[in-house]
């Protein structure tokens, strides 16, 4: 791997700070863990997901060294009082390294907790993001949370495509993101971390098991990692593999949110319909996508309109906004998909455009 050294007025911090005992003693090997997508990033101008945490900590260094622009964006949920000190240490790296740091406090989520995190999170990415013109998010997604995130889709019932969903990069809202760090465990960037001497926290919620993750990581995806980490990630190489093999589909239009796809088979197009979902933020459920193969025209959590028309998906939000009578009659003429015809006349979509 290359080992650039950064190009900053200031040393790396030379102090180590945890805030909960690691659990093994790091391995003597010495780590350059320079992400293997940071070559999409310069010289494009990107916000960087902070939390001070192992991960998003070893990722702001990693790309010092590789010498990326980037800002950083941090959310304070006011659930710990140790909170404010990641907040603050945030601020701290972003000023001693010449970088925007862009914090809010998030209000309380009552229930639902981290999908309510989770969205608010990415809306105050897509804020910053409008409003700075930042070409990429990244987040310091890694090894271990790709395991979870399969574990966890496995007990509930899934195919290949919804188990492995970690992707380098993919789309979000518009928005373009970036995961660096799908290739390597907790366990490497801690010691990344520790023979650098770089200050980090731990956040103690992590290791409580009223979250899902939390208890799969516990149980299952830590130890696993321990014990097969390099079979794991080998793994991971090959089920992408198989993944984008699958993914035999073709967007054969697109405008503002209206996608329209086309694939050889049914399987194909539901798995095309069920990425574009979740690039925008909808996560299918087994039922919803049985639903979508039985009934081929319906409307997803009162949010997503789709429509199957022979090998042929329209999706589109969900809206039942008035239509003049002019309108609806040359959607009829164009055969257009009924559930999608609102949105395309609040939008301004042209139908010949779409008249496939």
């Amino acid at each position: 791997m290359p080992k650039n050294k950064p190009k900053q007025n200031h040393p790396l911090p030379t102090t180590t700070y945890s805030l909960l005992p690691t659990t093994s003693t790091p391995p003597t090997t010495t780590y350059s863990l320079l992400p293997p997508t940071s070559y999409l990033l310069p010289p494009s101008h990107s916000l960087l997901a902070f939390s001070a945490g192992v991960d998003s900590t070893a990722l702001f260094f990693m790309l010092l060294e590789d010498e990326v622009k980037f800002d950083i964006a941090i959310v304070d949920y006011g659930l710990r009082n140790q909170s404010k000190e990641e907040v603050a240490y945030a601020k701290e790296l972003a000023n001693k390294y010449g970088m925007k740091c862009h914090s809010i406090q998030a209000p309380s989520f009552e229930s639902n907790f981290e999908k309510n995190a989770r969205d608010f999170r990415y809306g105050y990415f897509k804020e910053l993001q409008l409003k700075y013109g930042y070409d990429n998010i990244i987040t310091a997604h890694q090894l271990n949370d790709q395991l979870e995130w399969m574990l966890m889709r496995l007990t509930k019932g899934a195919g290949v495509c919804e188990m492995v969903s970690f992707e380098p990069v993919s789309y979000k809202d518009g928005m373009r993101i970036i995961k660096p760090l799908l290739n390597y465990s907790k366990d490497e960037l801690l010691t990344y971390l520790h023979q650098k001497g770089i200050k980090y926290f731990v956040d103690k919620s992590n290791f409580e098991e009223k979250y899902e993750r939390n208890y799969f990581r516990k149980h299952f995806s830590d130890k696993l990692i321990a014990e097969f980490r390099d079979g794991i990630k080998k793994s991971f190489e090959y089920l992408h593999k198989d993944k984008d093999a699958l993914l035999s589909y073709e967007v054969i239009y697109q405008e503002k949110n209206l996608h329209i796809i086309k694939a050889p088979t049914l399987h194909n197009l539901l798995t095309g319909i069920d990425r574009v979902l979740k690039q925008n933020g909808y996560l299918l459920s087994s039922s919803q996508r049985d639903e979508i193969i039985n009934k081929k025209s319906l409307v997803i959590g009162g949010l997503w309109a789709v429509e199957i028309v022979e090998i042929i998906a329209y999706i589109a939000p969900y809206t039942n906004a008035p239509m003049p009578k002019k309108f609806k009659e040359k959607c009829r003429i164009a055969k257009m998909p009924s559930k999608i015809r609102a949105y395309c006349y609040k939008e301004g979509i042209s139908i010949t455009n779409i008249a496939l």
